[in-house]
């Protein structure tokens, strides 16, 4: 890593789906648009706000935590690729350490996943019972950066099919405490039949969103209900099925039900108004520095490229109440060749990196 005393970047800086500018400085570490005295680098490109993925598992894999080395591997990876902000959707390991590190990317957790009893990945969770819920929310909102991540649906092996984990009366108390320790609260959900009650409880945000429907969309947009659709992780889907199909035939249908309409159903979802952001949902099975295909993905659903982008630049860090490149911001931003607006593939090849203001 180096350092330089005054980055100049010239060319184009997207700070926002209207505002292009012409060049930005980076000084002690932080974004100006007003020229600085003294000897500067200039490099040359197309600059957009560091990206985000805001569905990402550091410090998890396919088994549950894992060590610090481990999850140092990951953070890198991601930010290798340009991620230099993550909102963190369930980790059982403690990533705290990260914080003080400057050469990797800003975390945002929200704590641990809160699943019901045997109704998720072993080792990821903690698994309780509906009456427990209010209370293990609250605590992970205080343990985390102003999310909760909840386990909304998972397979019900008694019904051999993806059925709801929580009662609605249980998600409201939860819900509700939450929003009083200052939190937001996410969910994991695959079919339709958590998602009503979920959005009577007060829910901020659906993880993957497979079970979307007509009637349930327009009631996300109506209450401003963000998804995380996770395309990438869907992708997956086919090959889940295949392997459940002699055990559970029908959740093994329904999966690929949901894998075949899911590009219909982000593309009604974003038509009708519901926030969209780009996630990959990284740490589990899945790579790592996976954003670009992410928005790739979000662009074959129907979101135009610049729409696209922003789900994981500007309107990300927006909804995440984090800056971009604003006069006096941190500066973390990527620059590359060419313009990513016009082909979405161009974010799978940074030229130039900088987080904290440093070059990586």
């Amino acid at each position: 890593m180096s350092d330089a005393a005054v980055l100049h970047v010239k060319g184009r800086v997207l700070v926002g789906p209207e505002d292009v500018r012409d060049e930005l400085w980076v000084l002690d570490g932080r974004v100006t648009y007003e020229r600085p005295a003294g000897e500067t680098r200039t490099v040359h490109g197309w600059a957009v706000p560091g990206l985000v993925d805001a569905h990402c598992h550091v410090g998890l894999d396919a088994h549950g935590a894992v060590d610090a080395e481990t999850s140092e591997k990951q953070a890198i990876t991601d930010r290798d690729a340009g991620t230099l902000l993550i909102r963190d959707a369930g980790s059982a390991a403690d990533t705290r350490w990260i914080d003080d590190r400057e050469d990797l990317p800003r975390i945002i957790r929200a704590g641990r996943h809160i699943a019901r009893t045997r109704r998720y990945i072993r080792n990821y969770a903690h698994e309780i019972e509906p009456g427990d819920l209010p209370a293990y929310v609250r605590a992970e909102a205080r343990r985390g950066d102003g999310w909760v991540k909840l386990v909304g649906d998972w397979i019900d092996r008694d019904r051999g099919d993806l059925a709801a984990c929580w009662p609605g009366d249980a998600l409201r108390d939860a819900i509700a405490a939450a929003h009083q320790e200052g939190a937001r609260v996410t969910a994991h959900c695959f079919a339709a039949e958590s998602l009503p009650d979920l959005l009577a409880a007060g829910i901020d945000c659906v993880e993957h969103a497979t079970g979307l429907t007509e009637e349930l969309i327009p009631q996300f947009a109506e209450r401003g209900v963000a998804i995380v659709p996770t395309l990438v992780n869907i992708a997956t889907f086919p090959k889940l099925a295949a392997g459940g199909e002699q055990r559970f035939p029908a959740w093994s249908a329904h999966m690929r039900r949901l894998h075949e309409r899911r590009y219909d159903t982000v593309g009604a979802a974003h038509d009708a108004g519901v926030p969209i952001y780009v996630g990959t949902d990284a740490g589990g099975s899945l790579a790592h520095g996976l954003v670009a295909d992410e928005v790739a993905e979000l662009v074959k659903a129907g979101l135009s490229p610049l729409t696209a982008l922003g789900a994981a630049t500007w309107s990300a860090r927006e909804w995440l109440g984090r800056p971009g490149l604003t006069e006096g911001a941190p500066a973390d931003l990527v620059v590359y060749a060419s313009d990513p607006r016009a082909d979405p593939r161009v974010l799978a090849d940074p030229q130039l990196i900088v987080l904290r203001g440093r070059i990586i």
